[in-house]
């Protein structure tokens, strides 16, 4: 009877058991570490790019280990410059990124898993349902796939990412961490924290735990309603996450972190865009240094809510902001393509 064995995923090792693995191998631990560069600096996609290995030692790798590489499988580009993406993983399964390109910065939006259990009801990821959550390699593959996408097409590199694409990252709590190191890493891609924004719905006890690891990227949550009654209503989570222990896990948060932290608000049309509205955001600000991100709706075949008008919007921005909060209008991109998160994968994956 014949057996075969599972090629490991290289990129699932750390440097001190990459080491091991070349000892093992009967090969001189330095070898690991030139491996690692190649895989983390300068994002290798096959052994065979190691040109500073042997032939030998290359066919060895190759017939023992994996990399596992994520492929872009399609591309929607749109007026405004947007690209989006959807980046199809080693098991065949496919997820979203998109590079947003403004004067100033050059971001990528990255997916945490595939799919999502948060069922929120605005959002196409909520419609999918979760299949499995990302490698940290996986959600680095994004950034260097955005990132080349960045470079040829408008001649400069990543600026920023955002943790907002498919999936809870908080959910995938190890994988996301493990990512950012990987990220921001002097023998990784070198990128500062502070370019780095992930995105929660807000699970409070994980935005605790962000707090008692002390991390140093930025933290966003999710809000779109400052009253449980319509968070619930549009957000499920909310009902074991209410706004009470949300900003108990916040306090909490800033008091071990000292960074403030951004809240997104997509303002729907007739659900959570009047004055009253803005003023239990202003309230829900006051319980930790922030600034809001009120974000223009795109809509989705699933769901039934519309963005907000133009005028609506500009006085609950006004609003909050003679409140001393400070905000900020996140105007739509990519109206012209499938550019709602997960709204390109649903199409794909059916």
């Amino acid at each position: 009877m014949l057996t075969t064995t599972k090629k490991t995923d290289i990129r699932s090792l750390d440097l001190p058991q990459l080491q091991q693995h070349f000892i093992a191998m009967q090969e001189p631990s330095y070898r690991a570490k030139q491996v690692y560069q190649w895989l983390w600096e300068k994002s290798a996609r096959t052994f065979e790019e190691m040109s500073n290995l042997s032939k030998d030692l290359r066919k060895k790798l190759t017939e023992n280990y994996a990399i596992n590489v994520v492929e872009v499988n399609n591309s929607q580009f749109s007026n405004d410059h947007t690209i989006k993406n959807t980046f199809k993983l080693y098991d065949g399964n496919i997820v979203e990124g998109v590079l947003i390109p403004m004067e100033e910065r050059m971001t990528a939006c990255v997916s945490s898993q595939v799919g999502c259990s948060l069922t929120c009801k605005f959002c196409a990821t909520g419609y999918m349902d979760r299949k499995r959550n990302l490698n940290a390699d996986e959600i680095y593959d994004q950034v260097v796939l955005i990132d080349q996408q960045a470079k040829k097409n408008y001649n400069a590199p990543l600026t920023n990412i955002v943790y907002m694409g498919m999936g809870e990252p908080l959910l995938n709590y190890a994988n996301v961490l493990k990512s950012i190191d990987r990220i921001t890493s002097p023998d990784g891609l070198n990128m500062s924290y502070k370019r780095i924004t992930v995105s929660t719905a807000g699970i409070a006890k994980m935005i605790k735990k962000l707090g008692d690891d002390g991390v140093k990227f930025n933290l966003a949550i999710s809000l779109h309603a400052a009253n449980d009654k319509k968070r619930n209503e549009i957000m499920p989570i909310n009902e074991q996450n209410s706004l009470k222990a949300l900003e108990e896990a916040l306090k909490y948060y800033f008091s071990k972190t000292k960074n403030p932290v951004t809240y997104e608000y997509i303002v729907f049309n007739h659900f959570n865009d009047e004055i009253e509205d803005a003023m239990e955001l202003a309230k829900f600000c006051k319980h930790v240094p922030c600034k809001v991100n009120l974000i223009e709706y795109n809509p989705i075949q699933f769901a039934d809510f519309l963005n907000a008008e133009g005028d609506k919007i500009d006085a609950f921005s006004n609003y909050l902001k003679s409140q001393g909060v400070n905000t900020n209008i996140r105007r739509s991109r990519g109206k012209d393509i499938d550019a709602a998160c997960g709204q390109l994968a649903v199409k794909e994956q059916n």
